[in-house]
Parts: C-alpha cells; structure tokens; sequence
C-alpha cells in the first residue's frame, strides 16, 4: 500500500493537470467562463430565498440560510459520484494506451469538484458577512477536518463506483436516481429532529453524510462547535468508506483494459 501512495505521489503532476484542465474547461466558451462557479450557488441562493421565504413561509429562521450551507456540500459529494462514476471510462483512450496509477483519475476528478465547493464557499460567507451573521473563529476552523472528511468519503465512494461502472455501465444512470433519493434522505431541506427518535440513532450511522451535513450546519448555520459524536461518527464512516473504496478499486483495474 505505501509503494502504492508513493507511485500516486510520483504522479502528482499529472493530478494537478487533471484538476486544472477539468476547471478551466467546465465553463469553455462560455461568456463569464469561471465567474458561473460564483453565479450557479449565488443563484440557486436567489431561488431557495423566495421560494421558501415567500412562497412556503418557513417556519425556520433564515431558512434559506439553513437549506444553503448543506446545499453546496450535498452538491460536491453528489456531484463526485455521479460524475466520478465515469471518470475511467470517459477517460478511455488514456487507460488503454498509456501506463499510470488508475487512481490517478478519480482522486483528480473529486478534487476538481472539490475545489470548485471551495470557491463556492466564498458565496456562502459573503452572505453571512451581508446578512450580518456571527463568525465562531473556534467554530470555523473546524470547518477544516469536516470538509477533509466528507472529501475522504466522497473519494472512497469514487473509487468504487468508477470501477464498477467499467464492468456495469448502467451505474452511472443508477447514480442519478440513487443521489437524487439519498439528498431527501439526508438533513438537508429538515433538520435532524424531525427524524423520529427511534430511527435517529440508525439514521446517523446508516446514512454517512448526516453527520457532515449536521457539522456544516453547525458550524455555518448556528455558530457553534460540532459536538464531539458527530465529527467522530463522521471521521470514523469517511475513513472505512474508503478504506473500502480504495481495497475495492485496487482488485477491480487489473482487468479494466479487457473489459473497455
């Protein structure tokens, strides 16, 4: 495993030019070109504000505040595997022709997603700088480890979508309806409360983003610390995804050459 890492290290570059190419041609051609990384979540803010201060009347403060801050880490993480999940077949031509680590592919596309979330964050805190929301220095950094771990478990979910779908390609289509299911069944439009008591004990450990979630809410929505549970339970689930994803893909790219 570590003369693994050391090799995928060795191929830094290459991830760095990955990033970088997936960054800079998202928005090729296009007018604003990378100014729609700032317009797309300072949008969809605009939407979710009337929708649910006007037209539903939230009884939640600020819910627009409150859907947004899970809103933008829901979109990485989604983003990641249904995107991630053919990040080795779009990439076709290169893996039968040219020699590299296969991780190579994922660990560049969830990072470019991921980057593209951090930039989006910029909208977020511009918005609490307006609406004059109170910044938690304590609480902010732990915004560090958080989005580290939602990063480790959205890679370890890449690695084993990315080498399924070479053997099953109807997973990339599955993803879709399985993302869009999973986002109702995260804390992101309701609060953890609202999930009964019984089952809530279930939910957190059966669902591995409602802790990330949960945390980002904390910390962006409330001003608080996590509390000490939910940033565990949520290390703990984003290490053994991808301890599996990693274990996963490693045995399945010995054979993606034969099958694409």
């Amino acid at each position: 495993m570590i003369k693994r890492i050391k090799e995928i290290y060795a191929y830094r570059t290459m991830i760095y030019s990955l990033v970088k190419r997936d960054l800079k041609g998202r928005y090729k051609g296009s007018v604003l070109g990378f100014l729609w990384t700032f317009i797309n979540p300072l949008f969809q803010l605009l939407i979710y504000t009337f929708v649910f201060s006007i037209v539903l009347h939230s009884d939640v403060k600020d819910y627009y505040m409150f859907l947004f801050v899970a809103l933008i880490p829901w979109i990485f993480f989604s983003t990641s595997l249904a995107g991630g999940s053919t990040c080795i077949t779009g990439q076709k031509n290169m893996v039968q022709k040219i020699y590299f680590p296969r991780e190579v592919l994922p660990i560049s596309f969830v990072t470019s997603q991921f980057v593209n979330m951090l930039l989006s964050f910029i909208v977020i805190f511009a918005v609490m700088l307006i609406a004059r929301y109170k910044f938690n220095p304590l609480a902010l950094l732990c915004l560090i480890p958080v989005m580290l771990t939602e990063y480790i478990l959205a890679l370890g979910f890449t690695f084993i979508l990315s080498a399924v779908t070479v053997y099953f390609q109807d997973m990339q289509f599955i993803m879709g309806i399985i993302t869009m299911a999973w986002q109702f069944l995260s804390p992101i439009m309701y609060s953890q409360e609202r999930v009964p008591a019984e089952f809530r004990a279930i939910y957190m450990y059966v669902n591995p983003m409602a802790p990330i979630i949960i945390a980002y809410r904390d910390i962006l929505y409330y001003g608080k610390v996590p509390e000490l549970a939910t940033l565990l339970s949520a290390l703990l689930m984003g290490i053994l995804l991808f301890a599996i994803g990693w274990f996963t893909f490693d045995k399945m790219q010995r054979h993606f050459v034969e099958e694409m």
